[in-house]
């Protein structure tokens, strides 16, 4: 079915549409920190780059990166459509990540970055214990 409006109403109707972040994999990290007893752990903390999570008194952040988003090739998952613009648009965000993690890096911040894909019980029962 052909989109009832023009490539640029379109564009202009997607730039509107605000991320609701990555919530199923984070709430099953969230899940993993009760079960485990992790405390001390922050969402929406005011911290360069926002991470996911922030353990402020020991000062480590965690990102939980989606793999389409940030590049990871875990699947076959390339853009068809519009392909330009999401390559640019995901080496950009590939940058930002090397950016943020160094300026955090920098100022004494531990920072990790999770697949999205790598979230899941056998993963967080090896890996975070």
């Amino acid at each position: 079915m052909a989109d009832v409006f023009t490539k640029e109403k379109r564009s202009q109707i997607m730039r509107q549409v605000k991320s609701s972040r990555n919530k199923s994999t984070e709430l099953k990290l969230i899940k993993f920190f009760h079960a485990n007893h992790i405390k001390g752990w922050r969402r929406n903390y005011k911290l360069f780059g926002k991470p996911d999570f922030v353990f402020p008194i020991s000062r480590n952040v965690i990102f939980v990166d989606g793999c389409f988003w940030h590049g990871h090739n875990c699947r076959n998952t390339k853009p068809k459509n519009n392909k330009d613009y999401w390559i640019a648009k995901i080496k950009q965000n590939k940058i930002r990540d090397k950016e943020v993690t160094k300026q955090l890096t920098q100022n004494g911040w531990t920072v990790f970055r999770l697949w999205e894909c790598r979230i899941n019980e056998k993963f967080l029962t090896k890996r975070l214990k």
